[in-house]
């Protein structure tokens, strides 16, 4: 009998025909966009699924387990995976897969875009045009920053990180300092970044700050009022991990009152809700969880979750086994 996969929301073909491709029997949420706890629930209430493609989006919980006994793997179509609950999963022998990879350059450049952005002063001289405000050249008309011979500050040195630090010190000329739980000797030789023991050091260094940490407990609120007061006034803070790592009201707050001079956000720490004011803020670029946007990330995200899949019903281990 094929195996029955819930998928939460259409992902990209080429994720879809691989799994029927291999004759899995898949269910996709007709709704696009996420699905409520009660919508979910009661979608898997219907049959008895094998499996559940998840987004990052969806909670996955207790209760999704005890409504879909017969799941017996998840794959999440995300390289984080914070919103499955690992530890219920593990107790019910679940096992839970991830995509990371196919994303990393997508991240890597929509960071160095929104550094570009944020320093050069990009969308408020674009809305200062169209709002027809623009009379002629002047001399210190939007003053921004050049990021030639400047310090990036990376906090959590993995694939994307690195990406980033790459670019930024090989086609920038930026120097790197980098926090992460252990020293990483081939981050160091791939971009000439020099190892600092706390995020302390790293905010108090850099004129850029991008964050690529997982959202875990102990990184959650990472960057709050104490840190972006340890930052220079002049730096500017870059978040395209998750947006929970950034204490919003605390940065809003700091971009008012000049603790910092910018930032440039992806992910936002109540999404999709901002926080009070930070879309009026001038000093702040903001995309709506796009970093990942290209055609050949989302692609590769879905033939990696449908892989996950196949190998597991197979009796393979995954390729991108979390737990």
């Amino acid at each position: 009998m094929p195996k029955l996969i819930y998928i939460t929301r259409k992902i990209p073909d080429a994720g879809l025909s691989i799994l029927q491709g291999k004759g899995l029997e898949i269910d996709v949420s007709p709704k696009d966009r996420p699905l409520s706890k009660r919508e979910l629930l009661n979608a898997l209430t219907k049959k008895p699924y094998d499996g559940i493609l998840s987004l990052l989006t969806d909670t996955i919980d207790k209760d999704v387990f005890d409504a879909a006994p017969s799941v017996k793997i998840v794959a999440n179509y995300a390289v984080g995976f914070n919103n499955i609950d690992i530890a219920e999963a593990k107790k019910r022998g679940i096992t839970v897969t991830n995509t990371p990879g196919t994303l990393t350059e997508a991240v890597a450049e929509h960071t160095i875009a929104l550094m570009l952005a944020a320093v050069r002063c990009v969308v408020e001289s674009d809305s200062y045009l169209r709002t027809g405000k623009f009379k002629g050249w002047g001399p210190e008309l939007f003053l921004g920053e050049e990021l030639a011979g400047k310090t990036l500050g990376i906090l959590g040195a993995g694939r994307i990180g690195g990406r980033v630090a790459e670019i930024a010190h090989r086609g920038l000329g930026m120097s790197v300092v980098y926090y992460d739980i252990k020293q990483n000797s081939e981050f160091e030789a791939t971009c000439g970044a020099a190892f600092r023991a706390t995020p302390e050091e790293v905010l108090r260094e850099a004129d850029v700050v991008s964050i690529h940490v997982p959202l875990l407990p102990e990184t959650k609120r990472f960057i709050g009022k104490d840190r972006l007061a340890m930052m220079k006034k002049t730096a500017y803070l870059i978040n395209t991990s998750r947006g929970q790592v950034i204490d919003e009201a605390a940065l809003v707050a700091a971009l008012r009152d000049g603790v910092i001079r910018g930032a440039a956000l992806d992910v936002f720490e109540n999404e999709p809700k901002l926080a009070p004011g930070l879309a009026k803020l001038p000093n702040i670029v903001i995309t709506p969880h796009t970093a990942s946007a290209t055609a050949s990330a989302r692609d590769g995200m879905a033939r990696l979750a449908a892989e996950n899949l196949i190998a597991f019903f197979e009796g393979k281990t995954p390729p991108n086994k979390v737990s």
